[in-house]
């Protein structure tokens, strides 16, 4: 067994490409070592930003030798097939083998390859793995043909066993493999020779390089701690921020400063955003105050003054930066205090969608849906149609157009400075949540209505022109959109169906693609704002038929929540089914089954997705016990004997079962059983006791074997047997009322 360290060293690699390198180094080497015929017992990768390093243990000292046997053609086939044969096998017709079969007389092709040394075989493979390594961007230099992140600079390749460490033969574009390195660029003490793994480590830490990324974030860390703990303060946590310091630096050296006092009065977040994004400083903040007061810096080198003089340039470079950001700040205060009335006129010619107008158009058409979405989440119409109006404003203010992930936190203090109440300030704030999968859910109720109508205009909108994600592409991240209302949904008291809140925004949506004068479409959409609930569906048709040059088929007697009938599009149910898509990723990343959601889906209103998970997730907890599989197994056979009854017999067995016609205890048993369980699930579904509901048809799975074992359902007597066929549809039908079990598999 041996020991391989390879280490490739070259100009500053971004700190943003480490984590994927190590991987990529990790699993081109191993994998091409393997593919080869070696074997190994563990590997790991490092990284800093001047080196990619793996260190394999437990490698074969050569490969396999291996044999391989090919039957070919019959020895009476065409020389043309014979000679093909040999071409592919390397070989000529007197080194074939001749065997008898019960065809005759076949060639067969025996290829014996030798193992080979580890060595060629991790030349080879380092050789592929250096030409064809993944960088997102490469860069050529020189004369050369070979392309890497920045010039490679050299290649450590050893290979250690009990005969000593032995340098891999390996020149890569006039770079040959060695068993040297350096260390520290500025730190180091020039070139030195290794002999292994742990060797390279303790002299690489000598001159003054910490190999392992996690152990260099732990240093930095817990430095960092340390400086604001003795200054009272406390570091603010950034574990994004954290790892990318620690690919910026071989031998990391924490130096903490102060913000100078001009600039305490921006608002955290303000501050922490410039000093990350431009300084990748660490946020510092006093605990009495809660403000953000100072900012920690990592340094690559131990300065011989204790990092003053880095810390008076990057204190200098800094209060620039901060000078522009209050500068922002103080400009933008002065709109917000004014009414924010110019960033309302400026969105006006900002467009959101060719099709779809601009981002004033946009404002109007959420903000008609937020009011008409805030009875259904318990929030305030006219607060949550405020909120929306303003949410979007500080897109035209300067501190966004710097700092774009600040939207939203911006809107916030603009809010509150024009006076707009604590509640429609904060939607401003978070009507953008859910950003991603990580970011949680707003639960104030003009908040949640504010996002919906956001995620539900947008999703609509695309929607009517067409601009579907298809496939793994996604340009305007409306999966992203779609699971937002679903998580929102889920976490507030909406329980409304979506078709209605789908259907009039898909119908605000229209307006944008109608080519009618603007004073036209104003008069649509004050008409469609202000209809009462019984006459939006009729007005919303009036306007799907004046967009003469759309297709839209309407469908009617659509059931949607509490079984209510909505007429709606083709596009609108096609949404739908979208939602339910993405609602089955969420569910399955939560253990649920796809046939359970299915089985769901498969009932009234199931655009009411708090009603559809409540359901799915008892059907699944019922499913997991026995007693649920078993039933699944009585249910399917008893559906299974009636359909095959009713499509030989031409009619339909729902007429009502009679106890008098029972000729055995198991009969009577299951009239018995199923009086009790439909007493129990009728009020349990009304109060969406799903639970309940779930046990009770789970109890129903020993009357029903039992039924099974002792009754032949066919019976001779025509009576006994439409009786039987009778109770059959009993089953079915108290069971379906709870689920669609056809739809659950095994």
């Amino acid at each position: 067994m041996a020991d391989l360290l390879i280490e490739l060293f070259s100009e500053e690699i971004p700190a943003r490409m480490q984590p994927r390198a190590r991987d990529d180094l990790k699993k081109l080497v191993t994998e091409g070592l393997v593919q080869a015929g070696l074997t190994y017992a563990s590997a790991g990768a490092f990284s800093t930003p001047r080196r990619l390093t793996l260190s394999v243990e437990g490698l074969t000292a050569e490969s396999r030798p291996v044999r391989e046997e090919r039957k070919g053609p019959s020895t009476t086939a065409p020389q043309q097939a014979i000679d093909g044969f040999l071409r592919s096998t390397g070989l000529t017709l007197d080194q074939l083998e001749r065997r008898a079969d019960k065809k005759g007389e076949t060639f067969y092709a025996v290829v014996e390859k030798p193992g080979r040394a580890a060595a060629d075989i991790v030349a080879e493979v380092l050789e592929t793995t250096i030409r064809t390594f993944p960088w997102p961007k490469s860069m050529r230099w020189g004369a050369g043909t070979l392309r890497w992140v920045r010039p490679l600079q050299g290649i450590l390749c050893l290979l250690s066993d009990e005969t000593g460490a032995h340098v891999v033969p390996l020149t890569v574009d006039g770079i040959e493999a060695g068993n040297t390195t350096e260390g520290h660029r500025f730190m180091g003490n020039g070139r030195f020779t290794v002999s292994g793994f742990d060797d390279y480590v303790v002299k690489l830490k000598r001159a003054r390089v910490v190999l392992d990324t996690a152990e260099r974030e732990a240093a930095i860390w817990q430095a960092a701690q340390n400086l604001a703990f003795a200054a009272g303060m406390e570091v603010v946590p950034d574990a994004g921020l954290l790892n990318e310091v620690a690919g910026l630096v071989e031998w990391p050296v924490p130096l903490m400063g102060r913000i100078a006092d001009a600039f305490l009065s921006l608002p955290p977040e303000v501050l922490q955003t410039s000093m990350k994004e431009h300084q990748k400083f660490f946020s510092v903040r006093n605990p009495k105050t809660g403000r953000i007061e100072g900012f920690v810096t990592v340094a690559n080198i131990e300065a011989p003054d204790g990092g003053a003089t880095i810390l008076k340039g990057n204190q200098k470079v800094l209060a620039a930066r901060l000078s522009d950001a209050k500068f922002f700040w103080e400009n933008d205060l002065r709109v917000a205090k004014a009414g924010m009335g110019e960033w309302v006129e400026g969105l006006k010619s900002v467009t959101f969608q060719a099709k779809l107008g601009s981002q004033a158009d946009r404002i109007a058409r959420i903000a008609a849906l937020a009011r008409e979405i805030a009875p259904l989440v318990g929030a305030n119409a006219d607060d949550a149609e405020q909120a929306a109006k303003i949410a979007k404003l500080d897109l035209r203010s300067a501190m966004v157009g710097e700092f774009p992930e600040l939207q939203g936190v911006m809107g916030r203090y603009y809010a509150l400075e024009a006076g707009e109440k604590p509640a429609v300030a904060d939607a401003a704030r978070d009507h953008w949540r859910p950003r991603g999968e990580s970011d949680g859910v707003p639960t104030e109720p003009v908040s949640v209505a504010v996002a919906l109508a956001d995620k539900i205009d947008t999703l609509t909108g695309f929607w009517a022109i067409d601009e579907k994600p298809t496939g793994s592409k996604d340009p305007f991240a409306l999966r992203r959109a779609a699971l937002g209302v679903i998580r929102l949904v889920l976490g507030s008291l909406y329980r409304s169906g979506l078709l209605p809140v789908l259907d009039k925004a898909e119908a605000k949506n229209i307006f944008a693609t109608l080519k009618l004068r603007e004073s036209q479409k104003q008069e649509l959409l004050e008409e469609l704002s202000g209809v009462t609930d019984e006459m939006s569906h009729s007005k919303i048709g009036e306007i799907r038929r004046t967009a003469t040059s759309m297709s839209r088929v309407m469908i009617d007697a659509k059931s949607g929540a509490n079984g209510a009938n909505v007429a709606v599009s083709a596009e609108v149910l096609d949404l739908l089914s979208f939602f339910h898509d993405r609602l089955k990723v969420f569910l399955k990343d939560q253990g649920i089954r796809h046939d359970i959601i299915d089985a769901c889906l498969a009932m009234p209103g199931n655009d009411d997705l708090t009603l559809l998970v409540k359901r799915a997730e008892a059907l699944a907890a019922v499913m997991k016990t026995e007693d649920g599989a078993n039933l699944l197994q009585g249910f399917k056979r008893a559906n299974n004997i009636l359909s095959q009854a009713e499509a030989k017999d031409g009619v339909e067995y729902s007429f009502g079962a009679d106890l008098k016609f029972a000729e055995t205890d198991e009969e009577r048993a299951l009239f018995a059983a199923l009086d009790k369980a439909e007493a129990t699930i009728t009020p349990a579904m009304k109060a969406e006791d799903f639970a309940t509901a779930m046990a009770a048809m789970a109890a129903l799975r020993q009357p029903i074997d039992a039924f099974f074992t002792a009754v032949q359902v066919n019976s001779d007597n025509q009576v006994v047997r439409r009786n039987r066929l009778n109770l059959l549809h009993r089953i079915r039908a108290v069971c379906s009322g709870v689920a669609d079990l056809n739809r659950i598999e095994g």
